[in-house]
């Protein structure tokens, strides 16, 4: 009930088409592979192989690694959060997210950029702050200015404007950081800015 409910909401919005729909985490990979989507709906809590694996294995693999996977959840206290985002995801929406929020959320993680519902962003600063820091090395001092702002859900506009630096040279340090730190998108940017201490203390 709940895909169907989501398969009408999203066919009916004007540029998103649902491409196909799975039961079970296996199922899901199987399908990225076969079909590449731009975005994958993915829940945390799937029979057979789950969400977290699905996620690994959709986000790791060069069949299906272009494929942006947005993460839904009933509760944001899932402890399956941190782990998924570890393993690729984009983003986190609780499942009662109102409708439009959360086509705007397909949107922006297609667009290559993160979402995360507020709710699971405080529970990933609580989390973060309980654990140990790690080092982030060859990074220079702007760009660490650069990777607290992501951390803080500043957009490059937002970056530019608080540092004074020109939209194109924010966009160099962002790509800079994703290649330097070995992100994916911005999302890991969040995870390694609270994991060595730089941003949630």
């Amino acid at each position: 009930m709940l895909r169907g409910s989501f398969r009408l909401l999203v066919d009916s919005a004007p540029g998103l088409e649902v491409v196909g729909e799975a039961g079970d985490g296996e199922r899901a990979v199987e399908m990225a592979r076969r079909l590449r989507p731009d975005v994958v709906l993915m829940d945390v809590r799937m029979p057979v192989l789950d969400g977290v694996e699905a996620t690994r294995r959709i986000c790791g693999d060069p069949e299906t690694g272009g494929a942006r996977v947005l993460v839904l959840t009933m509760f944001d206290l899932d402890a399956y959060v941190f782990a998924a985002l570890r393993a690729g995801a984009s983003g986190f929406l609780l499942k009662d997210t109102r409708p439009a929020d959360l086509l705007e959320g397909i949107r922006v993680v297609a667009s290559g950029d993160s979402m995360l519902a507020p709710s699971v962003a405080r529970r990933l600063v609580e989390a973060f702050s309980r654990r140990s820091e790690v080092a982030i090395d060859g990074i220079t001092d702007r760009e660490r200015d650069v990777l607290r702002l992501i951390a803080e859900g500043l957009s490059n506009t937002e970056i530019a404007e608080r540092l004074r630096l020109s939209l194109p040279t924010v966009k160099t340090h962002v790509g800079r950081l994703l290649s330097k730190l070995h992100a994916r998108d911005r999302a890991q940017l969040v995870i390694v800015a609270y994991e060595s201490g730089l941003a949630g203390r």
